[in-house]
């Protein structure tokens, strides 16, 4: 009973010591003892209540010791608890989406997401927000080529029936947000964009008509840049982006990543896979004005920064040469950038939105445009600068060759006015463009410009329920002043005799059709069928460097055997023109 309160001790002794007493009493012999049977059985009575009560007093200071023991238990528990959660704390980043969280006591700093928006972040006076776009179908495409019989060669070879092919289009990640600069009316603006691969391996790009340097994926490989923003004064940014000439008119094309996109036929001065003037311009600096009374303006200028007055050389601080090819692209020995290499770009628009109306007139310049490599594939021969005109048979010749190959340097530029138009009654979108290219060669080159022509586009958009929407469209390329050939058509031979073109039968309509269907927000499904019938002498083709994965175009599985007609000694694979080209495709596109 030592662990028992002291007043309990006490009255349990002393009850213990009178139970002895009695007990004692209680042996004497009865005479002696002068206490009744009555007296002892009662005494006996407050013994056994005594003890009753002991117990009692134990079990309840057993029960107290051990919720005692429970309680420092929790305590100990509870406070390792709490060392562990101040450790962890000072482990974790102050920077924690949706709590405004302080790095420390003193200083005000704080990331938190910003409601109503799925990947928009508050910053101390400022925003970050995440977008992106994932897009990747099912294709089926095929071409019909014409056999080859020009100088007796034969071909093409290869498969030009239908193709399976599943592509990656237009897929993209990027991070854009603004800082506010204190006591002024500025915005520090930035963006930072790359492209990605979904269903193949990124890789240097390469296709049939250009090679490239440049690689999809690589950080920041598509619309990055800083800047200044004003609401009042617009904003001012530096980097690389999309052309002010072709984000014009990005309202007219909801074919955009897909086999139907009009950059098949709009702003493509050559055919093929280019796309010369609905391109992305780098180390160029833009002004975006603000919206004033509807009217909005933006211009564009991109230093040529070429030591070359010829466009030959890449641009100092570039991969590849300015236009998208890399040195060996044109075919000439030595290399250079002579496939469409410029110097200096300038591009430019003035729009006009009221309610459903939406207008737009866009402008674009590249200087000194090195086309050279047209005039070694017309005469056959290597690169005129290295001695190659002076292996054609005659004087006359080889002084021809040499003085078109010096002109063929030459300035292009691109116009066009588009106007659309959307009835909010009927949820129907009509909208056209009409577009002019230009390529300022002299008179004696006008044989071989395919650079100069007419081009429309016409589109019509329908939503037919509030998940569902039809879209029809069909570009023109009207013919060209003349044509440099390809390798079944340069039928015709120059003013020497030494050298073979093309007419210039090469107009080409594109036809296309799309059904789409929104399964959530953000998330698409679409059907395309398009259809490029080519002239004679045109050789556009399905799925533009710039939107599409996966192509079909003019050329065929040929190697560098020599064998095609004018263009001896040319890489292949050889291109046909003339053919029509069909695709269809199913994809998945999500866009955040």
């Amino acid at each position: 009973m030592a662990s028992l309160p002291r007043s309990v001790q006490w009255r349990a002794g002393l009850l213990a010591s009178s139970a002895l007493v009695w007990l004692s009493i209680g042996a004497l012999p009865a005479g002696a003892q002068g206490v009744s049977d009555a007296q002892i059985k009662a005494l006996q009575a407050q013994i056994d209540k005594l003890q009753q009560t002991v117990k009692q007093l134990e079990a309840q200071q057993a029960h107290n010791a051990a919720e005692t023991h429970a309680a420092k238990q929790a305590a100990t528990h509870a406070e390792v608890k709490a060392e562990q959660a101040r450790a962890t704390a000072a482990q974790v980043p102050a920077q924690v989406a949706n709590l405004p969280t302080k790095a420390t006591a003193t200083d005000g700093w704080y990331f938190r997401h910003k409601p109503g928006s799925a990947l928009t972040f508050e910053t101390p006076g400022g925003e970050i927000t995440g977008y992106g776009n994932i897009d990747v179908s099912f294709d089926y495409g095929s071409k019909d080529v014409e056999p080859l019989t020009l100088n007796g060669a034969t071909g093409p070879v290869g498969n030009f029936g239908w193709m399976p092919a599943i592509s990656t289009n237009v897929s993209y990640f990027g991070l854009r947000g603004f800082q506010r600069i204190p006591h002024q009316d500025l915005n520090f603006v930035y963006q930072l964009e790359a492209g990605f691969e979904v269903s193949a391996t990124p890789g240097t790009a390469e296709n049939n008509s250009a090679d490239h340097n440049t690689v999809n994926g690589a950080l920041f490989n598509r619309n990055t840049f800083i800047g200044v923003a004003s609401p009042a004064y617009g904003a001012i940014k530096i980097g690389k982006t999309t052309a002010p000439y072709a984000n014009s008119t990005a309202a007219f094309n909801p074919f955009t990543g897909t086999w139907g996109d009009y950059e098949a036929i709009m702003g493509n001065t050559g055919g093929d896979l280019r796309d010369e003037f609905n391109t992305r311009l780098d180390h160029s600096v833009w002004y975006e004005s603000p919206t004033m009374g509807g009217w909005q303006f933006n211009a564009l200028l991109s230093p040529g920064q070429n030591r070359s007055l010829l466009s030959t050389n890449i641009a100092a601080g570039e991969v590849e040469c300015t236009g998208g090819d890399t040195p060996q692209s044109g075919g000439n020995n030595p290399d250079a950038c002579n496939d469409g290499a410029f110097g200096n770009a300038f591009s430019t628009n003035l729009s006009y939105t009221n309610g459903g109306f939406y207008a737009t007139g866009a402008f674009e310049w590249h200087q000194a445009v090195n086309r050279q490599s047209d005039i070694s594939a017309i005469y056959g021969v290597g690169s005129p600068g290295s001695s190659g005109c002076s292996t054609l048979a005659s004087a006359a010749s080889q002084a021809a060759c040499q003085n078109l190959f010096n002109q063929d340097v030459a300035d292009e530029w691109a116009a066009k006015f588009g106007a659309l138009y959307k009835f909010s009654s009927t949820g129907t979108t009509v909208g056209a463009i009409v577009e002019y290219l230009q390529r300022d060669v002299p008179q004696d080159l006008q044989f071989q410009d395919e650079r100069t022509r007419f081009g429309t586009w016409l589109f019509v958009s329908q939503e037919v329920t509030p998940v569902d929407s039809v879209h029809f469209g069909w570009a023109h390329a009207f013919p060209t002043p003349g044509d440099p050939g390809q390798h079944n058509d340069a039928t015709l031979v120059t003013a020497d005799g030494a050298g073979a073109y093309a007419p210039n039968a090469n107009q080409a309509d594109l036809v296309t059709a799309m059904w789409r269907h929104t399964l959530m927000p953000g998330l698409t499904w679409y059907n395309v069928a398009s259809v490029i019938f080519n002239g004679p002498s045109a050789h556009y083709a399905l799925g533009a460097q710039s939107s599409t994965g996966v192509s079909v175009d003019c050329h065929d599985a040929s190697n560098t055997d020599g064998s095609y007609g004018p263009y001896v000694g040319a890489p292949g694979p050889a291109c046909f023109t003339g053919t029509t080209i069909v695709g269809v495709a199913t994809g998945l596109n999500y866009k955040f």
